[in-house]
């Protein structure tokens, strides 16, 4: 059922965004700190028998240095640096197993899927990467929105996000990318985390952000108390005089902030009928883009958006940035 605004309404809608004055600063700060940690990238060749297709298993130091995993595919014949695609995976979610991630291999790209630390689960190679994090006095909700919710220090995000930044070096650092043709994109969380990775790096060619979460959080726990924004309305109600101080923590997080700095060519996704990251929260985010967005609704869709179908219109996206 449609739940939220009507499609004209979200045409028009431009929230007034709940902005810390000192967010640059903040990730400033989360930004120099990590990258006193060597990248220390290690590509390690697996075996997963494909016949098209390099698998490496990677690890790169992300946020304060901690191991991160990841794969990359590459097609086994090229010619040289190739265009590549950085994918970031949904709540809840890990790197999995290769043989899940084809598609962009198969269309000539290099791919590296970053595991989600502390997330994922169901297969020997997932949650690779624990959460090694400053909050294990605080309190939360199960899940990852309410970890460390009391500081932006002690947040989740803060090391989720900062991993997402260091993924684009490590794809960066093998010799079959082309350093000067790489692209994030992903849906749900992994969509918020291409929108942030979009704000806080100059050097990416493209992002693409289907239905993304982490965005205009406020907003979100007030108008569904379905998927991961009803933690925070499950935490403040057993917190009920910190919602000031919560919303101000998840606004150093929140992808409408980071649309506001990104400047790339976004492609964003929107199903009307999606009660996990309702529509307005997502035209909240495409309405304060900085740099050439274009956003495709699904009208009768939900939190799938436009699934597999929509592969063909960020194909010949990536194609129109990367020239091939």
């Amino acid at each position: 059922m449609l739940f939220d605004m009507p499609l004209d309404r979200l045409r028009d809608y431009r929230p007034e965004p709940e902005e810390p004055a000192d967010f640059d600063a903040f990730w400033e700060k989360t930004l120099t700190e990590t990258a006193r940690h060597d990248l220390d990238a290690a590509f390690v060749p697996y075996d997963a028998g494909f016949a098209t297709v390099d698998v490496f298993d990677v690890t790169f130091r992300g946020f304060g240095g901690q191991p991160v995993k990841a794969w990359l595919l590459v097609p086994k014949t090229r010619s040289g640096p190739l265009p590549a695609v950085v994918q970031y995976i949904g709540y809840n979610g890990g790197r999995g197993i290769p043989y899940s991630w084809l598609t962009w291999s198969a269309l000539g790209y290099a791919h590296l899927v970053m595991d989600n630390r502390g997330q994922g689960g169901g297969g020997k190679n997932t949650a690779d990467t624990p959460d090694i994090g400053p909050d294990g006095h605080g309190s939360s909700s199960p899940g990852f929105l309410t970890r460390g919710i009391e500081d932006p220090y002690r947040h989740y995000y803060r090391r989720l996000i900062t991993d997402a930044v260091r993924a684009v070096d490590a794809a960066k650092a093998h010799e079959a990318v082309d350093a000067s043709r790489v692209a994030v994109l992903g849906g749900s969380q992994g969509g918020g985390l291409a929108l942030a990775v979009a704000g806080l790096r100059d050097d990416i060619a493209a992002a693409v952000a289907d239905v993304p979460f982490l965005c205009h959080y406020r907003r979100a726990s007030q108008i569904t108390d379905a998927g991961p924004y009803a933690e925070i309305a499950r935490w403040l109600s057993g917190h009920r005089f910190r919602i000031d101080e919560a919303m101000e923590t998840l606004s150093y997080f929140d992808g409408v902030n980071f649309a506001a700095r990104a400047t790339v060519p976004a492609w964003f996704s929107v199903g009307l009928m999606d009660k996990i990251c309702p529509s307005s929260t997502v035209f909240a985010a495409y309405h304060r883009y900085a740099g050439p967005a274009q956003i495709e609704v699904f009208s009768y869709n939900g939190h799938e958006g436009g699934a597999e179908y929509d592969l063909p219109r960020k194909l010949g996206a990536l194609r129109g940035v990367f020239g091939r």
